[in-house]
């Protein structure tokens, strides 16, 4: 290949590599839908990202501002590559914690070309002086940054390429008002249903070349939580069970034995969170008992309690979140075989 064509090839920009993005895993890049209509689920998201796309690149300008939250796992990096990708333009991938002073933020800004995205998972954990400097990044497309210090103390004004930031958080509460509001489109994502899940899985299965039966994927989205993640994780590991103790396909009966050996139920729940119910309801009665105290009593973080098992809990009806603190509903005391106390139980213990 000679001429322009080889020319064109050779100054093709690539796409940058993020800092501090962790590398993708193969497999990853291989279940991730690539465009909006292959996303399964989350209908109104994709609906409004659809309109955006559209009118964004009918006027040949980069996409406004867009954040998502919800439970880890719904698929907020997936939505930012397939973005990328519609809009062809490059994403950088980072993460609020390892962003911990101006300088990483102003290195990442000034490296984005013209309709660039960049995603910032876990938005919500940008130390305060970092968030500031979004601000006239995300409305201006500048930062001022302080040089020297003391006497010799001065600003200067970097001019940013006009990008795009899709930040992404599970706690959209402890997001500042003035950074929430600079967001064009601020939109959150639901767990799945379980007929989307059972579609999840059998396109998984298909391409990693798994053979599985409708009954297996049934079985395995009752107890993926919601989350096409975790659905994921569990199709892997029926996958290895099925071809050490079975004939390679995943079944009813091998995705029931090898979640039982996981320790998952039918519902979903796992042994971290039956311990939680059970604790709460052997040592405190009930509830309510706050989530620190509860994470001591069952051995795990309260971060973890709160990320990854309270919303499960909450959105299943097994607890109750209060201002008192943690308290155990009566579908939670069902589950664990108890029944609820009642005051008069109550006064009596």
């Amino acid at each position: 290949m000679s001429g322009p064509q080889q020319d064109a090839e050779t100054n093709k920009k690539a796409p940058p590599i993020a800092a501090f993005e962790e590398p993708q895993i193969a497999q990853d890049s291989i279940l991730r839908p690539k465009q909006l209509d292959a996303f399964a689920g989350q209908k109104k998201t994709v609906e409004r990202l659809s309109i955006m796309v559209g009118a964004a690149l009918r006027r040949n300008e980069p996409l406004n501002h867009i954040l998502l939250s919800g439970p880890p796992g719904l698929g907020k990096t997936t939505l930012s590559l397939i973005l990328g990708n519609e809009m062809g333009a490059n994403v950088s991938i980072t993460s609020g914690p390892v962003i911990d002073k101006p300088a990483d933020l102003a290195g990442l800004l000034t490296n984005l070309s013209e309709g660039d995205i960049l995603f910032i998972d876990e938005i919500h954990r940008l130390p305060k002086t970092v968030e500031e400097y979004l601000y006239s990044a995300m409305e201006d497309f500048r930062i001022d940054i302080m040089i020297d210090q003391g006497p010799n103390a001065r600003s200067v004004r970097l001019n940013l390429q006009k990008f795009t930031l899709l930040g992404a958080t599970t706690r959209i509460g402890l997001l500042t008002a003035p950074l929430r509001s600079r967001f064009t489109l601020q939109t959150r994502l639901n767990y799945y249903d379980l007929e989307t899940l059972k579609g999840i899985i059998e396109r998984t299965c298909d391409l990693l070349d798994v053979t599985i039966t409708p009954e297996g994927a049934s079985e395995i989205s009752k107890r993926a939580r919601g989350t096409p993640r975790i659905a994921n994780n569990l199709v892997n590991f029926c996958r290895d069970y099925a071809s050490e103790k079975g004939n390679g396909t995943i079944t009813e009966d091998i995705a029931n034995q090898a979640l039982e050996l996981l320790e998952i139920d039918q519902r979903g729940l796992d042994e971290l969170d039956k311990r939680v119910l059970r604790v709460l309801a052997d040592n405190y009665k009930g509830g309510p008992v706050g989530v620190r105290t509860l994470a001591v009593a069952v051995g795990e973080e309260a971060h973890t309690l709160e990320e990854v098992n309270e919303p499960f809990l909450i959105q299943e009806g097994y607890i109750k979140r209060t201002a008192q603190g943690r308290v155990l509903s009566d579908k939670g005391w069902h589950v664990i075989g108890l029944k609820p106390l009642n005051s008069e139980q109550e006064t009596l213990l």
